[in-house]
């Protein structure tokens, strides 16, 4: 696997190494092993990953912008396994350089791109083709009761979520995050997350 970093510290795109042939493709999408080799040097700390989900949604779903509060941070290794997104990761680290900055990437079937969003980060993402599926693994357990999310219609994230608004679906819950401004981020990067 490649490893290609973002412009934000600890952010980055996995590029699996792909094998095709006359009978299709062949890739490992996830090894334990070559992650430790080449993502805890980078991070300076082990990740271990301990849930994977998935989701279905139809063009023009948006979810996020999400994270689960202290102490049941969450990383995570996000892939679209059919379709297309374009996946979104948001600092929320008070005192942070890149505060507020994001990293998009496109994530599709045909590029087989994977996402690394570690903790006091929020993540969401749009889908951008008529279904996509969805996957990601956790190094923490969904607590409800820690969820959190900034607004995802915030235009001083300035991300182009390549939807136009009047086309989004969102979910009940994500019309009633924060917008940046008056956002109370649980986060501090003096304060390890690990």
């Amino acid at each position: 696997m490649e490893i290609i970093q973002t412009d934000i510290k600890d952010v980055f795109i996995i590029e699996p190494r792909v094998f095709k042939d006359a009978r299709g493709y062949f890739f490992e999408s996830f090894s334990q092993r070559e992650f430790d080799e080449k993502v805890t040097p980078i991070l300076g700390h082990n990740i271990r990953f301990v849930q994977d989900n998935e989701s279905m949604s139809s063009y023009g779903v948006m979810r996020g912008l999400h994270f689960q509060r202290p102490p049941y941070t969450q990383s995570k290794l996000v892939r679209c396994v059919r379709g297309a997104v374009l996946d979104v990761a948001v600092d929320i680290r008070k005192g942070s350089p890149t505060y507020g900055k994001h990293v998009a990437v496109e994530l599709t079937e045909e590029n087989h791109r994977q996402f690394f969003v570690p903790r006091g980060f929020a993540h969401g993402f749009a889908v951008l083709s008529e279904t996509a599926v969805f996957q990601y693994k956790c190094d923490e357990f969904y607590h409800p009761e820690a969820d959190g999310g900034i607004s995802i219609k915030d235009n001083s994230l300035g991300i182009d979520w390549r939807i136009p608004m009047d086309k989004a679906l969102l979910s009940e819950k994500d019309t009633k995050h924060a917008m940046l401004a008056t956002f109370d981020s649980p986060f501090d990067i003096n304060i390890p997350l690990y």
